[in-house]
């Protein structure tokens, strides 16, 4: 008799401003019934580190487990490795790019393709302002392969005081996406 496959969740951190969503992201996770595999971009270390004074060991220290960016051997890069699927938080034009034209060419990009090939949840937090059609277009075709493409804009029905209440809201919002139940923000008309 097999034990159950536990509940695995991919959480990718890439070097666009905004590794606070990552980092919040993995905060929250702790809370939930879930196994966090990390993995974050060399750009992502330094961004980490001069946005947020945290240290890679420190973010690396909130995960179940972790990767080195060109780890291509991990188990997440196959589909015999089953997850919920994978939250890239904050994630960059570069790394939408390399999703969107299925390059795999970082551990990143080729744990997402994975994700899509196997038909499961992947969900991009691209941080990138204003956009020209390059992007929308890469943003289109990820969207037809199925990831769901939601941007960090920030709500005020649920009237956010701090900088923590924004990032709090769409950390939540990428967590509905899989069902996993918090209290990170106040739902419209929640009470």
């Amino acid at each position: 008799m097999s034990s159950p496959i536990p509940q695995r969740l991919i959480v990718g951190i890439t070097g666009a401003s905004g590794t606070v969503y990552g980092i919040r992201l993995l905060e929250a996770l702790r809370e939930a019934p879930v196994q966090t595999h990390l993995v974050m971009s060399e750009a992502a270390k330094r961004v980490a580190e001069l946005e947020t004074g945290w240290t890679a060991e420190e973010i690396v220290g909130l995960a179940d487990v972790s990767y080195l960016p060109d780890e291509m051997e991990a188990p997440i890069s196959s589909g015999s490795f089953i997850t919920m699927g994978m939250i890239v938080a904050p994630c960059s034009i570069k790394t939408l790019s390399s999703v969107a034209r299925c390059a795999g060419d970082t551990l990143i990009a080729r744990a997402a393709d994975v994700v899509l090939k196997e038909r499961r949840r992947l969900v991009l937090v691209v941080r990138e302002t204003p956009l020209h059609l390059g992007h929308l277009r890469l943003m289109e075709d990820v969207t037809q392969y199925g990831a769901v493409v939601l941007p960090p804009v920030p709500a005020f029905y649920h009237e956010p005081r701090t900088i923590d209440d924004l990032v709090d809201q769409t950390v939540g919002k990428a967590l509905d996406q899989f069902g996993l139940e918090h209290a990170l923000f106040k739902r419209w008309r929640d009470g």
